[in-house]
This record gives structure tokens, sequence and C-alpha cells, in this order.
């Protein structure tokens, strides 16, 4: 009789835990899906940027290391510009001595209009007295040449303007391209991310193309999973996902499908039956929400194992587990 009362407080405890477990598997687990819910495992990705140099040359600083949180425009790195500043100064001087060519032959321009004009009145004259009888034809012809000879060497004059003109623009864009050349020189992020690779350190001196960083945009963080024919086929570009993550089980996170892709990763070399026409498996891309990511982008971790899922019809209801999503 002691040894039953002396039980029964420990039997209560065994049935409270067992109903709480009972509880908790309710509201958490998800392995129990409704029909119109399919799901998939995976892990959290993100898409690399490749920080590099456009031109060759030595890396002159590294403003950021491993493991930083960028802002999109924030500067990463310096490449060494003395070269090319040089370059920018010779075609600013050789800009301006073309600026000068140009007024010449402007000026020479006028003179020579003013040797047409001045041989074109005494061709005029000379002609009005030779049909007077008053000078001879030898000083007609004379003043002739001299008026084309005026003409030829204003058209001459114009031309060597026109090709100034063009020296010209020539060598602004030339001052342009060494301008763009020294902004290309230092390295931006292109979006908000960290830090994942230094692959280059002052002094090092790169190619065209080198890589000097490798960030990974955390605003474009997402799940892939892998779903068959059936599921997969009646699926939308934008259709309301969930992730589960291993590390946050009580957690459903907001995301969307961002793509569906339109060739089976699995191919039976014979697809003849409907079980092996069933093998085929799609894979489906899951973003997780971006103003969700902005806001804990200090905290997104890639490589981290979970579960996705998916609505096979746009109104079917979320299991309870799938409606816990943060704030």
């Amino acid at each position: 009789m002691q040894s039953r009362i002396f039980n029964l407080p420990v039997l209560f405890l065994l049935l409270v835990v067992v109903v709480v477990g009972v509880v908790l598997y309710q509201r958490f687990n998800v392995d129990e899906l409704p029909a119109d819910i399919a799901s998939g495992n995976g892990r959290i990705e993100a898409t690399d940027i490749i920080v590099a140099s456009r031109l060759p040359g030595r890396v002159q600083q590294v403003f950021v290391d491993e493991g930083d949180l960028v802002k999109k425009g924030q500067k990463l790195a310096q490449m060494d510009t003395a070269p090319l500043e040089a370059l920018l100064r010779e075609a600013e001087a050789r800009l301006e001595q073309a600026k000068e060519s140009k007024r010449y032959a402007e000026a020479l321009v006028a003179v020579r209009d003013s040797e047409r004009t001045l041989s074109s009145k005494q061709y005029e004259r000379l002609k009005a007295l030779v049909e007077g009888g008053n000078a001879p034809i030898e000083q007609l012809d004379q003043s002739l040449t001299k008026k084309e000879t005026a003409e030829a060497a204003l058209q001459a004059a114009r031309i060597q303007v026109i090709e100034a003109g063009a020296a010209i623009e020539a060598i602004r864009a030339n001052v342009a391209r060494v301008k763009t050349d020294i902004e290309d020189s230092v390295l931006l992020a292109t979006a908000d991310g960290r830090v994942l690779y230094r692959l280059a350190e002052p002094g090092e001196v790169v190619g065209a193309g080198g890589r000097v960083l490798v960030l990974v945009d955390l605003l474009d963080t997402h799940m892939s999973i892998f779903l068959p024919t059936s599921q997969a086929s009646v699926l939308s570009m934008g259709d309301e996902a969930r992730i589960v993550l291993d590390a946050l089980p009580n957690i459903a996170l907001p995301a969307s499908i961002s793509f569906v892709s339109p060739v089976a990763q699995f191919t039976p070399k014979m697809v003849e039956t409907r079980v092996e026409r069933e093998q085929l498996m799609f894979r489906v891309k899951l973003k997780i929400n971006t103003d969700l990511l902005m806001r804990h982008i200090d905290v997104v971790k890639t490589g981290v194992p979970g579960e996705g899922y998916v609505r096979l019809k746009k109104e079917a209801v979320w299991p309870e587990a799938l409606q816990n999503i943060p704030e």
C-alpha cells in the first residue's frame, strides 16, 4: 500500500511529460504533412560575388577582412593608380595641345578666307579692264590662277580645322577612358553581404580579372529542394513557401519560389513505365524573404541544413507548425 502511494506522484509526473510531449509534437512536428503540402531537404545557400580587378595592377590596400559585413557601394580595396594617373596627365597635356592646334587652324582659315576675298576682287577688276581693252589677257589669267589657289588654300585650312576637332574628340575619349580605369581601380561592393574569402594582399600584383575578394550576397539567401514531377509541375514562380532549419526547429522562415528547373535533375536511360517517370526530380529554389534577411543580416549563415515546404494548391492551409513565422 505504501509502495502504491509512493508511485502516484511519479505516475502523475510521467503523465504530464507525455501530454506535453504529445502537444509539442503535434505543434512542431511537420513529418506528417497534408496531401497538399510537399517538402524536401536542403541547405541554406547564397550567391557568391567575385570582386576582381578589371585591369592588371598592384593591390594597394584592402579595407575589409574575412567575415566582415559590407554594404552595397562600400569601398573594399584600392588598386595602385600611379601609372594610370601618369597616363591621364599625358592625355590631358595632349588635349591642350590639340586645342591649340585647332585654334591655329581656325586662325589660318580666317587668313585664307581674306586672301581668297582679295584675289576674287582683283580678278573681277582685271576682268573688267580686259573687257574694256585696258589690260592684257595674260594678267587676267594670272589673277584667275591666284584666285583658284586662294580658294584651294581656304579649303585645305578648313580641313585642318576638321582634323583638329577630330583629334580633340579622340584625345577626350582617351582621357575619359583613363579616368574610367582610375575609377574602376576602386573595388566596391555590389550588394550587401559578408566577406567570404580575402584572396589578395597589399603589394600583390594581379592580372586582368584577378580576384581580390569573394563576397556572399546575404540578401539572396535560398534553399534548393528536389521534388518529383507530379509536385514540381503544379508550382509557379512567386508561390509562398516555408523553410525550417535544423538549428531553429520551432520557427518557419517565410520564403517564396524563385525558380523551378525546366530540366529534370535525374532522367532514367529509358523512360518507359509510370514508376520510372515518377523518379524524375526537379530542382525548386526557395528564396527567403528579403525584409527578414535585412533585419537579421548579421546572423545569416549559409550551409545550415533544413527542410523546405511548398503548397501544391494555393488554397491549402499551412500546418500549425509552419505558421510560427518570425515577426
